[in-house]
């Protein structure tokens, strides 16, 4: 976990790798969950047998909007801000799944600080973020969230 104190302890961390997040397992039960809360019910997702003959992959694969979604739990496992008292998602500025998260995959992430800009009451951050697998050398996402904090 890194410990941040201060808004001017991150802005000197700027174009820097912050921070690699705790590896996460995205199993079955994960994936059928994600497909229920977003009604993405396609098959390469959740029928296990079919996947395992017609699918490329071998066997069923994670939602590329479910690795997406699993940004703030990665950032949050690897960094600890101890001045914020809220965080904002604002949006992205990019998203890209260059490779799949077959199903029980473990995926971690590449926390790199592309800028801090000065807001009113606190600080918009801009990241990229790099998803890996492990076993992996492509990147399963790469994203530039953009999250606003404020102290």
């Amino acid at each position: 976990m890194r410990e941040i104190a201060t808004l001017a302890e991150l802005k000197q961390l700027v174009g820097q790798e912050v921070a690699v997040s705790d590896w996460l397992t995205i199993s079955q039960e994960r994936v059928n969950q994600f497909a229920e809360a977003t009604g993405d019910h396609q098959w390469i997702h959740l029928d296990v047998e079919r996947a395992k003959k017609e699918s490329p992959f071998g066997g069923t694969i994670a939602h590329g909007f479910l690795t997406l979604s699993l940004l703030p739990a990665m950032m949050e496992s690897a960094i600890h801000m101890a001045d914020v008292k809220m965080g904002v998602n604002y949006g992205l500025n990019k998203v890209r799944f260059p490779a799949p998260v077959p199903v029980g995959s473990r995926v971690r992430a590449h926390m790199k600080l592309l800028s801090v800009e000065d807001i009113e009451g606190g600080a918009q951050l801009i990241w990229q973020v790099t998803v890996m697998r492990e076993g992996s050398e492509k990147p399963v996402c790469v994203a530039e969230p953009v999250f606003r904090r404020y102290s």
